[in-house]
């Protein structure tokens, strides 16, 4: 597993697969969370048979070590470690990939270092670096699906969303609404779900978005200039970024396109893997043949 020296000499890890005979160029991806041990990434649904995949372990989790000042977990501070990781691979640009809070640092990074930016993915963006509001009609209608609303467990999940999207409940409210999160609640999706509690540095995720960490206007007025490629994929039934929000956010920059998985939530390469994988290398490749 190799590693690099963060700027302030923290020791970060990086994970490589997909280096096969043939495959396009790396991806380097964000991991959400927020602050989560990159391998629930997995290999992205089989993107691993198109590209070489660069999976980040954020400061603090994974492999990576713990800072020694914990302010350092802010994401917008966590933008010179992207930034440390391209030059250690020693490229001049990078495609990208930010998943959920992962969105966010993807986002600052495309921001603050447009021309190392060749292709940008947001999968089930968080919108908190762009200052995006999702209203609570958004998400009651992502969690209203077909294939959901039969299942046994919705009623009360449904209601603990109604609970959260009025401003009442609290964590374990929050916890409750598990289900709206993924395609299907299966045991493999329960299981992801427990295991993304034990990947989680909780003090890490409780600084990632402190105060200081964005600037929506500025952000978003960098965004508009980024001319350069860009894909957003949502999943339908996803009730953290509903695909309105995700269709406002893509409609934040001059060239972007919005993909949506029918049936999907907001881990769309656990609800169809072909789908996922194959839109996002379609995309690199097709953008890949173009200048940018």
């Amino acid at each position: 597993m190799p590693t690099f020296t963060a700027p302030d000499g923290t020791e970060l890890a990086y994970h490589v697969t997909g280096s096969l005979p043939g495959s396009g160029p790396a991806l380097l991806c964000l991991p959400g969370g927020p602050m989560q041990d990159s391998a629930y990434l997995g290999d992205l649904g089989g993107l691993t048979a198109f590209r070489q995949v660069i999976r980040l372990d954020l400061r603090g989790t994974g492999a990576s070590a713990v800072p020694e000042d914990p302010s350092s977990y802010r994401c917008d501070r966590l933008v010179e470690d992207v930034e440390a990781l391209r030059v250690r691979l020693g490229l001049d640009t990078v495609d990208v990939l930010g998943h959920s809070a992962g969105a966010n640092l993807a986002a600052l990074y495309t921001a603050r270092y447009p021309g190392r930016v060749s292709r940008l993915v947001l999968a089930a963006p968080g919108t908190a670096a762009v200052g995006l509001d999702t209203s609570g009609e958004e998400r009651l209608t992502a969690a209203r699906q077909p294939w959901r609303e039969g299942e046994p467990w919705f009623a009360e999940a449904y209601a603990a969303l109604e609970d959260l999207a009025s401003g009442r409940g609290g964590p374990g409210t929050f916890a409750a609404v598990a289900p709206f999160f993924h395609g299907t609640w299966d045991d493999a999706a329960r299981e992801r779900d427990a295991a993304a509690h034990r990947q989680r540095n909780g003090e890490a995720a409780g600084a990632y978005g402190s105060e200081g960490a964005y600037d929506p206007a500025a952000t978003r007025a960098a965004l508009a200039a980024f001319g350069r490629p860009v894909l957003v994929v949502a999943g339908e039934g996803d009730a953290n970024t509903p695909p309105p929000t995700a269709a406002a956010y893509a409609e934040l920059f001059p060239a972007a396109r919005l993909e949506v998985l029918k049936g999907g939530g907001h881990f769309p390469w656990h609800d169809d893997a072909a789908w996922f994988a194959g839109r996002v290398a379609d995309f690199l490749d097709a953008q890949a043949a173009r200048p940018v």
